[in-house]
Parts: C-alpha cells; structure tokens; sequence
C-alpha cells in the first residue's frame, strides 16, 4: 500500500475561507512565534494588496485596500498588557460611475 502524497493531499483538504462567512480562530504562542508570524503577515502587506493565511486544515485569501487601521491599546494599571490590533479593509474592484 503507498502512501499519499501529503503535499498535494493538504492543499486539497484544506478549507476555503471565502468572502460571506465568518471565521475566527485564537492562538496562545510564545513571542518568537508570533514574531515570525507578524514578519512574514508584514512582508505580505509591504509587497503586495493580497494576502493569504494558512494552516493544515484552512487557508484564507484576502485581498485588502487601504487605508489599514493600526490600534495600540496599552492597559498598565495590574498586571500591564499591550494589545496591538491591525484591520484591514478589503479591496473592491467595483469602480465609480460615470458622470455625464
């Protein structure tokens, strides 16, 4: 019996995130994950307006306009926490009517 090919047998299992649906998922990672993480989301945003987020089980496309909202949320007051959120609006390829 041969073994799959798992290459080809994840890009085909993987979920499709589409436009439409509502997906959320929450990682606890130590900060040398999330920092890679955050290097090669921020690659994709400098070099391009797409993007596309990955896991075994889904892969998620998403093509952004601007402009990107940057929200810095710093609580000291306890015990400290610094929450830094990014939003990204999506592209529309709709254009403006005309004007006659």
């Amino acid at each position: 019996m041969s073994e799959p090919d798992s290459a080809s047998d994840e890009t085909n299992e993987r979920t499709l995130i589409r436009s439409g649906r509502e997906f959320e998922q929450e990682y606890r990672l130590d900060a040398s994950e999330a920092g890679e993480f955050l290097i090669a989301l921020g690659e994709q945003l400098r070099d391009g307006d797409e993007l596309t987020v990955t896991t075994d089980e889904w892969e998620l496309p998403f093509a952004f306009g601007e402009p990107v909202e940057l929200e810095l949320d710093f609580e000291g007051v306890g015990d400290p926490e610094l929450e830094i959120e990014l939003a990204l609006p999506g592209r529309t390829d709709e254009q403006a009517p005309d004007v006659e």
